[in-house]
């Protein structure tokens, strides 16, 4: 394989053509469809660290996705100069420049978070634990194994690939979602498989969890894999492709916000001590004089925090990048298929480890978090179960049915419909969510 191979049908526009010539690169134009749609628009309620965050600093979702945009865009334009560079005949013959490489990372790394549920990850086992209770039972029974299990290991990636590459029948003619290129969506699946079976044992980056939806795998093989010479890695129980290599990069974006933008908003959240944060961040940067010189000169701890923060971040994006160049035929060929993260040196590794154990035990399991993980573990199973209800037998719900958006409210057969339902609860925001089980279960009245 080589990058001529991956990038030939790259700029294709899923079930679309590129007849309209403007001065944006096709991948460009992918990351402005993103911005304006409502789905990323969503992100701004959607918990991030914490949920309803009444400080100014902590992030949400959408300010996550933007600022692991920009990180994304950084890897991907200092890779694409070095890969054109050596490969000159990626411009030559399919007109790929160093650019497109920026443009493509960003407006993946756009939607990485975009299929993720109300209250973060607690939303996602919400979900999983709702459909392996007894009460999703009756309504699962007649599904076959690959669809229970997409439901009963319900994977945010997989629904942010059916909301971007997926349209209901009722909203349009059009099919493919965004109709994002190919090269956007091959970006974007971080896990190229089926729910089943489950790899992890197999220790590979693209094995680890899932991200395609039985209702979506066809798409994916026929429209993407093959378009763009994804190498396959299937067995006799279930498909599977090696990751598109950059990929690797959008992984690394979204690792390096989540371990210091996190813990950077534990800082401002009073969770994680300056002295903390500033042994840790300084044991990542190659420190030079001249930054040396300009902290030292910082008096604000704020403003100390921030500046380490910046260090940080343009760090460990140097260090990744040049990981990826140095192995890029690894990547290229699929042999290498590991974090890019986990790459680093044993020490700046150690201080990523240190960063995360601390997160845990301090920050994604205080107080203000577990309470309302709580909150959603009672609030989505009770959304999921009022709706499925409604949608697999409307004429006795009559009311809760006609509450449904009506994109939500069609399907084939059972495995539709309830899939639909759980991306209608997984679609909404934290606040959402919440207000809609008080009004369900009489808690207060909707507002006009």
């Amino acid at each position: 394989m080589n990058w001529t191979d991956y990038f030939f049908n790259a700029k294709q526009r899923l079930y679309g053509n590129n007849k309209n010539e403007d001065s944006r690169s096709e991948f460009q134009k992918d990351y402005d469809r993103i911005v304006f749609s409502s789905a990323f628009r969503r992100l701004q309620n959607k918990t991030q660290v914490l949920p309803f965050p009444k400080s100014d600093y902590v992030r949400n979702r959408l300010t996550h996705s933007l600022e692991t945009a920009s990180v994304g865009r950084s890897l991907g334009n200092i890779v694409g100069k070095a890969i054109v560079e050596k490969y000159p005949e990626i411009e030559k013959k399919i007109k790929i420049y160093a650019t497109d490489f920026g443009h493509l990372v960003s407006a993946a790394c756009l939607t990485h978070d975009i299929g993720n549920p109300p209250f973060g990850h607690s939303g996602e086992d919400s979900i999983g634990s709702y459909f392996k209770s007894d009460k999703a039972r009756k309504y699962i029974s007649n599904l076959t194994e690959k669809q229970k299990a997409d439901l009963q290991n319900f994977e945010g990636n997989a629904s942010g690939f059916r909301l971007i590459a997926n349209t209901p029948d009722v909203i349009s003619n059009f099919p493919g979602g965004l109709r994002l290129t190919l090269g956007t969506y091959a970006t974007f699946v971080k896990y190229p498989k089926e729910s089943l079976p489950q790899r992890k044992k197999e220790k590979k980056a693209s094995l680890k969890k899932f991200g395609i939806y039985q209702s979506e795998i066809g798409v994916f093989e026929k429209h993407i894999a093959q378009a763009l010479n994804l190498l396959p890695q299937h067995t006799n129980e279930g498909k599977a492709w090696k990751r598109f290599p950059l990929t690797f990069l959008v992984e690394a974006a979204d690792d390096i916000c989540y371990h210091i933008i996190d813990f950077e908003d534990g800082y401002h959240m009073n969770f994680v001590p300056f002295k903390l944060l500033e042994e840790l961040f300084q044991s990542i940067i190659d420190w030079d004089g001249e930054n040396y010189m300009r902290y030292r000169d910082i008096y604000s701890e704020r403003e100390k925090v921030n500046y380490l923060r910046s260090l940080a971040i343009n760090q460990l994006v140097k260090d990744a990048s040049e990981i990826f160049i140095e192995r890029e035929r690894e990547f290229l060929s699929g042999d290498l298929d590991v974090p890019l993260l986990d790459l680093l040196d044993e020490e700046k590794s150690k201080v990523l480890d240190d960063i995360i154990g601390y997160s845990v035990e301090n920050i994604y399991q205080s107080n203000p978090v577990l309470k309302i993980e709580v909150t959603g573990q009672k609030v989505i199973p009770n959304l999921l179960h009022h709706f499925i209800q409604a949608v697999i037998a409307p004429k006795d719900h009559k009311q809760l049915f006609k509450l449904l958006p009506e994109e939500y409210c069609s399907g084939k057969n059972d495995y539709e419909k309830i899939l639909n339902i759980t991306m209608f609860v997984s679609n909404m925001t934290d606040r959402q969510a919440v207000e809609l089980f008080k009004n369900l279960n009489g808690i207060s009245l909707p507002d006009y």
